[in-house]
């Protein structure tokens, strides 16, 4: 566990840490099942895979498939998401408080995530976030992506900030492994996308969170 300076730049995770983003990539996700007529899957089954990716997703809906078709499906999938990337996600509940309250205290707030940049930046934009972020590092901005540390301390370049005195906030152990690599204080966001045989209370972040508020709660304690 890395010990906090004090904070003044929050970086969130995306996909089930900020924004709930399920039912739209489990929509993508059963276009594409049944285009090529498998069974389709329930979103409170697939929703704790979407940390691994579409492939992941598909691996879960799917099994073991053949590597060439899996990514004909992934490039399907990816595409069918990006037309329709916003119509039902949103943020989490109590998260566009917390956005103000950081905002209304002079703190940063940005987003590093393993999606790639084209399908980051059109959420955020669909969502009115782009130009409230301080910083936007997606899976492909450095030539890593987490649990890399790279993604996180890029983080910390844009917002000339030390990693001791930023927070990282995500629902997978690979976030907060991230964080720990380049040594910035972690929040486990327990409320995200994990897979039931997972316990964020296991991930060795500074806190575990059930609620958006939790994270506010922890924030201002160490301002």
């Amino acid at each position: 566990m890395i010990q906090p300076g004090r904070i003044r730049t929050v970086l969130f995770d995306l996909d089930g840490t900020l924004v709930n983003t399920a039912p739209d990539l489990v929509n993508a996700l059963n276009a594409v099942l049944e285009k090529h007529q498998h069974p389709t899957v329930s979103l409170s089954n697939v929703a704790p895979y979407i940390s691994t990716g579409a492939a992941g997703m598909l691996g879960f809906a799917l099994g073991n498939i053949p590597e060439q078709y899996k990514q004909q499906l992934v490039t399907e999938l990816v595409d069918h998401y990006h037309l329709n990337i916003a119509n039902h996600s949103h943020l989490f509940p109590g998260m566009e408080m917390v956005l103000q309250e950081l905002e209304q205290h002079n703190l940063k707030w940005g987003v590093v995530t393993n999606k790639i940049t084209r399908l980051t930046q059109s959420l955020l934009e669909k969502l009115d976030l782009h130009k409230r972020a301080a910083c936007i590092i997606s899976g492909d901005t450095t030539n890593y992506s987490k649990p890399h540390p790279a993604p996180l301390l890029e983080a910390c370049r844009i917002t000339a900030s030390s990693p001791s005195h930023c927070v990282y906030i995500g629902d997978a152990r690979t976030d907060i492994e991230a964080a720990q690599r380049a040594m910035m204080p972690s929040l486990a966001a327990a409320y995200g996308f994990i897979q039931a045989d997972d316990s964020p209370q296991s991930w060795d972040a500074n806190a575990v969170v059930d609620t958006a508020n939790q994270i506010l709660d922890w924030v201002m304690q160490h301002v």
